[in-house]
């Protein structure tokens, strides 16, 4: 898989934290949902999560003012 850059995954300004948070609870739904259907969890379900937002398949959505210099 090619790593994204962070660069990359904070595409319209999106804060750090937001990027955390947003990659994490991705992964931790990769998780439930295997364990859910009772299938093997992958591998490396945060590499499967940062795959997923650097795809598009996810977004980061943040209120308003966060991430901003205000």
């Amino acid at each position: 898989m090619n790593r994204p850059s962070i660069p990359e995954l904070l595409k319209h300004g999106e804060s750090y934290y937001s990027l955390i948070i947003g990659v994490s609870k991705r992964a931790r739904q990769i998780v439930d949902h295997a364990n859910q259907m009772e299938m093997k969890t992958p591998d490396n379900p945060l590499a499967d999560a940062i795959s997923d937002f650097a795809k598009g398949k996810y977004v980061l959505v943040e209120p308003e003012g966060i991430g901003s210099n205000k």
